[in-house]
């Protein structure tokens, strides 16, 4: 199999028909099938597919709404092309930019092209707006620099696409997994067309789930194998700092002064306490990481290719 298309679908049952239309007549000239994954819904979506689906379709129904990540984990996990794509389902992604996306792919030797919505069709108020911050938040602090981080068209090679290690609601931060797997990635314009059916699954509340994502990725991208940089150099700080308050007081008490009732001496015992707790929070972290890896027998590398010369 050539290409793998992923579309998780929610209450999408009016999308159902021109996207297979959509499908067929962008990707002819192409050896593909297309997983769609339905992610709880309660509408006529998964009806709708069984009754409209070609013959190179299968369908993963959830037993209930698990959320966008997940589904595209399960339909990437289903994939057997040599090429995933993932895409809406809702007709805003256009899967004619698929062929192109693959050309681009090829001709430039990448693992990633990641779709850049041109011209995009959403409200300003609560979508772009928000989007264009999150974007540069995402941007400056995990220095990943891609222009759109919400658009979910993208092209993968499969040995990509399968060692994401997508759950929770990491969807969002593909790129910036991607780039922890070391994969070459680039950004290519893509159509974006208005809803046309239905309404959007996202609204304005995501932006709270985005900012405790986002510090989840930073501290794994900077301190995912090595946690106790972070938790250590924090608790030795405190540890240290609060030391040198409590020397200070020390030797204030012993010229005669009452230091009973100063701030500065619970501020010298809560950094001292805070440290210690810092370090062995660290310990653990450590403990928890090489766990991991260990129990799993996995590897804190990913050796792409090897090469023997004969």
């Amino acid at each position: 199999m050539k290409l793998s298309v992923v579309i998780p679908v929610m209450n999408e049952e009016e999308s159902i028909k021109p996207l297979f239309d959509a499908l067929e007549a962008s990707l002819q000239s192409i050896d593909h099938e297309i997983i769609l994954v339905d992610d709880g819904s309660t509408d006529r979506t998964v009806a709708t597919i069984r009754e409209h689906a070609p013959e190179n379709a299968r369908l993963l129904v959830f037993n209930k709404n698990y959320g966008q990540t997940t589904a595209l984990a399960a339909g990437i996990d289903h994939a057997e092309g040599e090429f995933i794509a993932t895409m809406d389902g809702d007709l805003q992604n256009d899967p004619a930019d698929i062929p192109m996306m693959m050309r681009h792919l090829k001709e430039h030797d990448l693992d990633v092209v990641a779709g850049r919505r041109a011209g995009r069709k959403d409200g300003m108020l609560l979508r772009k707006i928000p989007s264009k911050i999150a974007n540069a938040l995402i941007r400056t602090l995990t220095d990943v620099h891609i222009s759109d981080y919400g658009c979910t068209l993208k092209l993968f090679r499969r040995d990509v696409a399968k060692n994401l290690g997508l759950y929770g609601e990491l969807h969002r931060f593909i790129p910036v997994l991607v780039r922890l797997y070391g994969a070459n990635m680039a950004e290519v314009d893509v159509r974006h067309h208005a809803r046309r059916f239905g309404t959007s699954k996202y609204g304005i509340g995501r932006t709270f789930k985005v900012l405790s994502d986002l510090m989840f990725m930073v501290f794994f991208q900077k301190y995912g194998q090595k946690p106790m940089h972070l938790f250590g150099t924090l608790g030795v700080l405190a540890f240290m700092l609060g030391i040198l308050i409590n020397l200070y007081l020390g030797i204030v008490k012993l010229l005669g002064e009452d230091i009973g009732g100063r701030p500065l001496l619970i501020l010298g015992v809560m950094l001292v306490f805070t440290g210690i707790q810092l370090i062995t929070t660290g310990f653990i972290a450590e403990f928890i990481m090489r766990t991991y890896y260990e129990s799993q027998n996995k590897k804190p590398y990913i050796i792409r290719d090897i090469f023997v010369k004969s």
